[in-house]
């Protein structure tokens, strides 16, 4: 095989992520020479309403997974957190890349941290998940919706219309745009969601050549954490978009799990957490998400998801 081609998003984040996978393959095989095909997603297409409002799953990877399908690339590299539990027939999420900081941050021009942001700050995040957890911490805040690309989203922020915003730490480090913040403050309360600070490696199936190039790029350790994540989000039916937060961590010859789920707006937040012996812990994910399921987690999941961006919610654009 002497040519592989990446399907990518055409986001900053996003082609540093797969200019960083093709770098790593060239290195680790000489003779391969690999080519970008950059594709706009249907969840960079749609800017004026909430993720959690347009419907349906994959908002940033099927347009990626068409082009697999179809011919047009080899392997799909996605932020994992963005990678439904779903793969489409012929295609397989065969490996992970070594996780990095899964921190979220706030950011902010005036404020040093969210205990000194002001009774009803206005703090933007587009994600329910983070929605939730703020709002668990500082109910008084107002959150605003907030959608574009990194650049984008911090430009809103210089610009005032925001007193803070939360991102991926991890984004903004690769990007290298932290320095350009007066004041970053990694939110250590705030559980990730599944897979963050990770890349999946997504290839077609029946293409074994693929298979053993994506297969260097994968870490053992990572790969069973987030396995573990991702069958917790399948077993509870909950999107990529859904107010649940989900980590698995190794350490040593343990692996840990923790989950939370909740209202967007702070309220009927429930936890739970289960540990494993490495060589014992694949149903972990599961075993997880039915002691949630037995107390009620999916009629919390219901409601959460009804009453999402609702008039009595906090504002959004």
């Amino acid at each position: 095989m002497e040519k592989i081609i990446i399907a990518t998003r055409a986001s900053n984040l996003a082609l540093w992520q797969a200019y960083h996978i093709k770098e790593r393959i060239e290195t680790s095989f000489p003779h391969i020479t690999v080519e970008l095909n950059q594709i706009t997603s249907m969840g960079d297409k749609i800017l004026d309403k909430p993720l959690a409002l347009i419907g349906g799953k994959g908002h940033f990877t099927k347009e990626l997974e068409d082009e697999m399908l179809l011919g047009n690339a080899h392997i799909a590299v996605h932020s994992l957190k963005d990678v439904p539990t779903y793969i489409p027939e012929g295609l397989e999420l065969c490996a992970i890349t070594k996780r990095q900081d899964q921190s979220d941050v706030l950011l902010s021009h005036t404020y040093q941290s969210l205990d000194d942001l002001p009774q009803g700050a206005t703090v933007g995040t587009t994600s329910l998940r983070r929605r939730m957890q703020l709002l668990e911490h500082r109910p008084d805040i107002k959150v605003k919706e907030l959608r574009g690309n990194v650049n984008t989203r911090l430009r809103k922020l210089k610009e005032g219309q925001y007193d803070a915003i939360i991102l991926a730490y991890i984004g903004l480090y690769r990007l290298d745009l932290l320095k350009d913040i007066p004041f970053v403050e990694k939110l250590n309360f705030a559980i990730p969601p599944m897979g963050q600070a990770s890349l999946g490696i997504e290839i077609v199936a029946s293409n074994d050549e693929v298979r053993e190039i994506a297969m260097s790029l994968n870490d053992e350790n990572t790969f069973i954490a987030t396995k573990l994540e991702r069958d917790f989000v399948s077993s509870i039916g909950a999107g990529c978009s859904a107010p649940v937060a989900v980590n698995a961590i190794v350490e040593d010859n343990m692996i840990h799990i923790k989950a939370m789920l909740g209202y967007p707006d702070g309220t009927h937040i429930m936890h739970n957490a289960l540990s494993a012996k490495l060589d014992d812990c694949d149903m972990l994910g599961t075993r997880l998400a039915q002691e949630m399921i037995d107390k009620g987690a999916l009629e919390v999941l219901e409601k959460a998801e009804s009453i999402a961006f609702k008039d009595e919610m906090p504002e959004r654009l």
